[in-house]
This record gives C-alpha cells, sequence and structure tokens, in this order.
C-alpha cells in the first residue's frame, strides 16, 4: 500500500520500527513479536538499514518476508552511504519487483570503524540526492505502481546532532520535502513540546507533508542510556528522571514508568491531531501493545 494512500487516511497513522536481527534466536524473537504486533493492524512497518550498508542483504530478507507474510506493509530503510547510483537502482529495482510500495530515505551514520568517512566515496552526499534519485526512478517507470515508490525522509524535532544551526536544519530538511518526499518521520523525542514546535517551525517554513512522531518508551536504565548513545541529543525531561530515580531499584517499576509517560506522551499527540505515531520496538511487543492498551486503542484504530 502506497504511504499516500495510508496517510490520506484521517485517523493517524500508528507503525512500528524493526530491526534486522544476527542470530537465529533473535530472528525467532522477532517474528514472535511481529506475530503479537500483527492484530494491532500497523499502518506500516519500518526495517532499519545499518551503517554503511552492512545490515543490507538482512533488511532485504525481513522486509520480503514481513511483505510475503503478514498484511502489514513494509518500509526499508535506505541510505546514502558507501553506495553508487548503480548499487541503488538495482536496490530499488529489486524492491519494486517484491512488490514493496515504500522507502525511508536517509543520509545514514558512516561505519563506526570509519570516523574520517570521505562522502565523496558516496553517489550522494545528501539525503535530499537520494530523495532526488528515488523520484528519478519512480519517473522511469520502473516500479509497477505507476505512483513508483512513496518516499518517507527523516526529521530532528530536536535538532540534528551534526547541524547546530537550526536554520540550516530546516533549509536541509525542506530540500528533502521539495526533491519527492511524501512525508516526515522524526526522530524519537521525550517532550511533546519539542515536537509541536518542530511542527510549527515546518509548517512556517513551507514544508506541507505529513509528520509522523517517533516514540520509544524506556523500558530499562540501560537501555535509556542505549538510547541517549544512538539518538545523540535526545533529553530526557526532568519529569521522567525523577520517576525513573524513583523506581530505579526496580526493573519492572523502571518498565512501568517508560511505558506510563510513553502513553501520556501518545495521549497528548493524539490530542493535539498528530498525522500519526511511529513506535521504536527494539523488536519486542510487550511495551507497545501495553501503550495501545492504556490509550483504549482497539485494533486498526
Amino acid at each position: 500500500m502506497h504511504i499516500r494512500d495510508i496517510l490520506s487516511d484521517p485517523k493517524p497513522s500508528l507503525s512500528f520500527e524493526f530491526f534486522p536481527p544476527r542470530s537465529a534466536a533473535a530472528w525467532e524473537d522477532l517474528y514472535q513479536a511481529i506475530r503479537e504486533l500483527e492484530p494491532l493492524h500497523p499502518t506500516f512497518v519500518s526495517v532499519t538499514y545499518g551503517a554503511g550498508g552492512g545490515t543490507r542483504e538482512l533488511t532485504h530478507d525481513l522486509v520480503v518476508r514481513i511483505k510475503e507474510t503478514t498484511s502489514i506493509p513494509p518500509v526499508p530503510h535506505l541510505t546514502c552511504v558507501g553506495h553508487s547510483e548503480e548499487e541503488v537502482f538495482e536496490i530499488l529495482e529489486r524492491y519494486a519487483k517484491a512488490g514493496v510500495s515504500n522507502i525511508l530515505a536517509l543520509r545514514g551514520d558512516p561505519p563506526k570503524d570509519r570516523p574520517d568517512y570521505d562522502w565523496s566515496e558516496s553517489g550522494f552526499r545528501h539525503a535530499a540526492d537520494l530523495v532526488a534519485f528515488i523520484r528519478k526512478f519512480n519517473e522511469s517507470g520502473a516500479h509497477p505502481d505507476p505512483r513508483g515508490f512513496g518516499i518517507g525522509v527523516a526529521g530532528f524535532p530536536e535538532g540534528h546532532p551534526t547541524t547546530p544551526n537550526r536554520v540550516d536544519e530546516l533549509d536541509f530538511l525542506k530540500a528533502k520535502v521539495d526533491a519527492g518526499a511524501d512525508y516526515i518521520c522524526t526522530q524519537l523525542f521525550f517532550d511533546n513540546h519539542d515536537f509541536l514546535d518542530f511542527r510549527d517551525r515546518c509548517d512556517f517554513a513551507g514544508i506541507r507533508v505529513p509528520i509522523i512522531a517517533g516514540v520509544m518508551p524506556v523500558t530499562s536504565l540501560s537501555g535509556m542510556k542505549r538510547m541517549a548513545e544512538l539518538a545523540a541529543g535526545a533529553r530526557y525531561p526532568a519529569k521522567l528522571l525523577r520517576a525513573l530515580e524513583r523506581a530505579k531499584a526496580n526493573p519492572e517499576a523502571v518498565e512501568r514508568v517508560g511505558i506510563h509517560y510513553a502513553a501520556e506522551q501518545c495521549a497528548g499527540l493524539l490530542d493535539e491531531g498528530v498525522d500519526g505515531i511511529h513506535f521504536y520496538t527494539l523488536n519486542k511487543s510487550h511495551a507497545t501493545r501495553e501503550i495501545y492498551n492504556s490509550l483504549g486503542l482497539t485494533a486498526g484504530v
């Protein structure tokens, strides 16, 4: 299902993110999570792509399996790092032949062992270049859907870690939308004011595509620290930190605090008319299912 059709529904989109595991046991855990989440009828699921395309084949395999064995539209991530135009064309062609309808186009992070990564090694310096290339692929008629791939891009309510100038940051985002992006999916955030201000600034800048809010519940203190590293610049509000501090002696209480906080976030976003909420699941279903239940969301609503 094309993302334009998904987001044309007046009800907010509710979607999940998965990543390709690297062990057989982890794959089985993921498939169990997918089975548990599918009855919630997510509008789509996204599948991540490792730094430098490190999980390229694993991403493809997971996307195809979701497409063939579930009713959920998969949205693979695709990054600029380490790919020539010819390689990206081949990837797009494979997805088109598999019936995949949407792509999330990202600049991506260079491999961890390449801190001095030279962006001239890639066929694409910026996500806007990748978006423009996918749009060119669409216009070639190589996709069975005459509209081609639906294209998503990333947004950063708390600011992009490599772009401290917030004016430039919004210019870069508008360049991605002007190049052909159909929607924006944001990095995780913990303060709804950051998202709402970001949405207002997008509107002021003339960015008129749907903006989906990224939410990740804290389920452990160690996970919170990993989140801070992965999502550089993520800010934890004092209200959340105080609640976690009170619960820190009990891991189950920490999880309850994180789920309750995320549920309140989601309720606030829904009240503000958000276009959609994207749950960063870490390949687990429990927290997302608990949030659905606490919000009174029924399957498909």
